[in-house]
């Protein structure tokens, strides 16, 4: 994923947008958003998301079911998920959500400070972490064994390795002529 991945915020309200946006801008990084589960799970699957901030409650599609079509699908599986909840910290809903992998769960109304420190934090580790699978997969290309039909064949140590050792051969490592 490039250095330049998107924040994206899914909420129903546009006010709730407007506010979480105004919160991550100092990130520097770019934000997208989305207002139904259904919006988010499209632009997910086109790629270039680094971090979900994502409200419970949404039109269609709730926050939990898109968590839970996120882990199942490979491209998604691993992108960084912060759920916002109205409700308090319900423990049945904190257990459902730690379960399908959410990072955070954060109640409203959000502290701005606060979010922008997790976020911040979640975004770099996830891009940290796709980094060093890049790298891992480079070093396991590189170190991969080389079909033994493209190898080229090396010398055998003895140059006539069905005769004994201390035969006379001669100096390029042909058979000596016979004296008898």
């Amino acid at each position: 994923m490039p250095r330049d991945a998107r924040i994206l915020i899914v909420d129903g309200h546009d006010d709730t947008l407007y506010a979480l946006e105004s919160a991550l801008a100092p990130l520097g990084r770019p934000l997208g958003r989305a207002t139904t589960g259904e919006a988010a799970l499209k632009q997910l699957l086109r790629g270039n998301v680094g971090l979900v901030l994502l409200n419970l409650r949404l039109p269609g599609t709730g926050g939990l079911d898109v968590v839970g079509y996120m882990r199942r699908l490979e491209q998604t599986q691993h992108i960084p998920v912060v759920l916002l909840t109205a409700h308090g910290r319900d423990r049945e809903f904190g257990a459902a959500a730690y379960a399908l992998g959410v990072a955070d769960v954060v109640a409203k109304p959000v502290d701005p400070w606060t979010l922008r420190i997790k976020v911040r934090h979640l975004y770099d580790a996830h891009q940290r972490r796709l980094a060093l699978e890049r790298e891992l997969r480079d070093l396991r290309a590189r170190l991969a064994p080389v079909p033994a039909t493209a190898r080229p064949a090396l010398p055998h140590p003895h140059p006539h390795p069905h005769l004994p050792p201390g035969h006379p051969t001669g100096a390029h490592g042909e058979l000596a002529p016979d004296r008898t």
